[in-house]
């Protein structure tokens, strides 16, 4: 009896460890459990990478964040931190310690922690939370930022902060734009640099810029790398703009500042002659040259950037231009090598954030590694590190030869979940688009495709996925928000078209959508799903959704009053407009709808009219979800509630999300896993 009883156990424990071991289709609850890595930081004596590691807490709803490290060979990766509080921001001191940035007592400050042993330490204890932490050895001192109103520093803001509590009133009071931007509305404070005495913590901090009404870095993208410091540590060089009245609200004119480092606040502008986009400073190690990224046209965000180095003594400028294969290119993330004459950087290539060298002297442009999403370069003895992702796998960190051999795979801390999950196998392929010109698209098959399946007769539904930018790219990357293995997942295949305006394949490409947003990338959907279909004879046809969001939104409601909407059975469109016109006075950078639809809507001969989706609205007949936050300030709720409207006014079958905590993006993790559960229920409905 006993035996039979000890047989059935080992039995049932066999069969669960079987199923525990079983795969599954990747799905958003995958996606969620994926660690997140970002700003590899490598140490002086170039042993060891610290970096972030984003986790999802799923009770707390929201992501944590830890530090970690790693040989830079790879042979050993582990934990540094694991406090409930956000960890993170590392910078390696010269003593071989990290100081970051934790919310351990509360707020953001500077602590301090051995990664050979020992508990971490609290540095500072100031009254407003640290931010954008860089640590400045020739200075011996920390460089970071505070929210301050601009001329009170930081015991006036705290007093104002003190009065504003105190106001039973609620009403705020603008007179000028940007009153809001992306999902904040502004209150007066702005992010300022400070620089503060590492063997003082109790010191006051120095405002490097304390009368400036602008913050530094820019937002809501800008960081760090809009920063750097002079040569000797006497200045720092930043990126801002700094314009009068509204002006910023319709202006692309981000300039280099210098700013001297005792606080006066007396800032020269590096590239007043310049009225387009001025960003990234970085000196070359003999520190006799300012190098810094540039674009040409004023008011116009997706023109492409270009190198500039300017003689810091004499302010004398020579440009280089990136060009590879013929591609007019934009480089980000500059490194230079020890000797000053080779830059390492990353471009937008063919549907991949590729890794590229270029030539100081002769502007030569060599391709070191192409496939992938690169990011976070860092430069060791004749190797590159950095990061990279892929349409199979979130970033982890490697290395490469500076001559593009002998990648290596350094950090692998998400290869068991990968492994157990089904997932789709990406392919790239091209067709004929708009002006007989070459298009790439992305096919990611069903996680059950096999040759024999595919040969049998076997079909499987299509999800066409539209990017958003327009000016962007659904490439060779791990996305967490719009992720073609979720819908693989539930059961696709997908397709997503680069079409025309989209980055990575020239500069004349991407021009080529401007003041033609509902024609030329229409031709270059239509004809690619027309190219996909005919070449993947797997693909079913008859069972065809469509899903975008921003400008992809925007295209699901232009497409859906057009003759292309009656390939589909169902869209979804999340955060699009629907009225152009009104959309520009919604926004709030108003410089982006001003070139592409060539003026304000009241300009003569503008093109708001040309392609607006509100236009066609009787002819709307698919089924759509139409999602939205409320903190969008980009493409404001209401063009989505206008959309609802529309649909179930004429009685097409619709469903309206609608999340009042998230802006242009969804970002908390319940309301993520909402998305796709709403997202892949709607289309799989209509499929059936």
């Amino acid at each position: 009896m006993k035996t039979r009883f000890f047989l059935s156990l080992c039995l049932m424990l066999v069969a669960v460890s079987g199923l525990a071991q079983d795969k599954h289709p990747f799905s958003v609850h995958d996606m969620l459990a994926m660690d997140r890595i970002s700003d590899p930081q490598v140490s002086p004596d170039g042993q060891w990478v610290a970096f972030n590691v984003r986790s999802t807490d799923l009770e707390a709803n929201r992501g944590r964040t830890d530090l970690w490290v790693s040989k830079t060979d790879g042979s050993e990766t582990r934990r540094l931190t694991a406090h409930k509080a956000a960890d993170y921001n590392p910078r390696w001191c010269m003593n071989g310690t990290i100081f970051f940035l934790s919310t351990r007592d509360g707020s953001s400050q500077i602590w301090n922690i051995d990664p050979r042993g020992g508990e971490a330490v609290q540095y500072t204890d100031l009254p407003l939370d640290v931010g954008n932490l860089e640590v400045v050895p020739e200075l011996a001192s920390f460089l970071f930022t505070l929210e301050v109103y601009p001329g009170l520093g930081i015991g006036g803001t705290i007093a104002r902060d003190e009065e504003i509590a105190a106001d039973p009133t609620t009403g705020m009071i603008y007179d000028e734009l940007m009153f809001r931007h992306w999902d904040t509305w502004e209150d007066g404070k702005r992010s300022h640099l400070f620089l503060l005495d590492a063997m003082n913590a109790d010191a006051e901090p120095v405002d490097l810029m304390p009368d400036l009404d602008t913050d530094v870095p820019t937002r809501p993208w800008g960081g760090m790398e809009e920063v750097a410091v002079a040569p000797g540590g006497g200045e720092i060089v930043f990126t801002a703009k700094i314009l009068p009245g509204s002006e910023p609200a319709w202006s692309t004119d981000y300039d280099l500042y210098s700013v001297p480092v005792d606080g006066s606040g007396t800032i020269r502008c590096l590239t007043e002659a310049n009225e387009a986009w001025d960003t990234e400073p970085i000196f070359t190690p003999d520190g006799k040259t300012l190098c810094y990224l540039a674009m040409d046209r004023p008011n116009f965000e997706a023109d492409r950037y270009h190198i500039e180095m300017m003689d810091w003594a004499t302010g004398e400028l020579r440009r280089i231009d990136f060009v590879y294969d013929g591609l007019k290119l934009s480089p980000h993330g500059l490194k230079f090598s020890g000797d000053g004459k080779t830059i390492y950087c990353t471009a937008g290539y063919l549907g991949q954030r590729s890794l590229f060298k270029i030539d100081a002297k002769s502007s030569k442009v060599t391709l070191i590694d192409k496939m992938g999403r690169h990011s976070g370069l860092a430069l060791l003895k004749g190797r590159i590190l950095f990061g990279m992702q892929h349409l199979k796998s979130p970033t982890e960190l490697y290395t490469i030869k500076t001559n593009g051999k002998d990648r290596r795979q350094i950090t692998d801390l998400n290869g068991e979940k990968l492994d157990q999950c089904l997932m789709g196998e990406p392919e790239q392929f091209t067709f004929t688009g708009w002006n007989d010109e070459k298009v790439y698209a992305y096919v990611v098959k069903p996680y059950d495709w096999t040759p024999e399946a595919a040969a049998s007769g076997k079909k499987w539904p299509v999800t066409f996925l539209v990017h958003g930018g327009p000016q962007g790219s659904f490439g060779n990357d791990f996305h967490y928000r719009w992720n073609p293995q979720a819908y693989v997942g539930a059961g696709f295949t997908t397709v997503a078209v680069d079409f025309h305006g989209s980055t990575g394949y020239g500069q004349d490409f991407t021009d080529a959508i401007s003041g033609h947003w509902g024609d030329r990338p229409l031709e270059d959907l239509e004809k690619g799903l027309a190219a996909a279909l005919e070449r993947y004879s797997w693909m079913d046809g008859s069972k065809v959704v469509a899903s975008g969001a921003s400008y992809g939104g925007y295209m699901i409601n232009w497409l859906h009053g057009q003759p292309f909407s009656h390939s589909f059975r169902a869209f979804i469109c999340h955060d699009g407009n629907l009225d152009e016109r009104m959309a520009y006075f919604d926004t709030e950078e108003l410089w982006f709808p001003e070139w592409e639809h060539g003026g304000t809507p009241w300009s003569e001969g503008s093109g708001f009219g040309k392609h607006n989706p509100v236009e066609f609205v009787q002819n709307w007949h698919v089924p759509t979800l139409v999602a939205h936050g409320a903190l969008d300030y980009r493409v404001v709720d209401t063009q989505g509630l206008s959309t609802f409207t529309a649909l179930r006014r004429q009685g097409v079958p619709a469903r309206l999300l609608y999340f009042p905590d998230e802006n242009h993006w969804v970002l908390k993790p319940q309301n993520s896993i909402q998305w796709h559960n709403e997202v892949m229920g709607w289309l799989t409905r209509w499929i059936r």
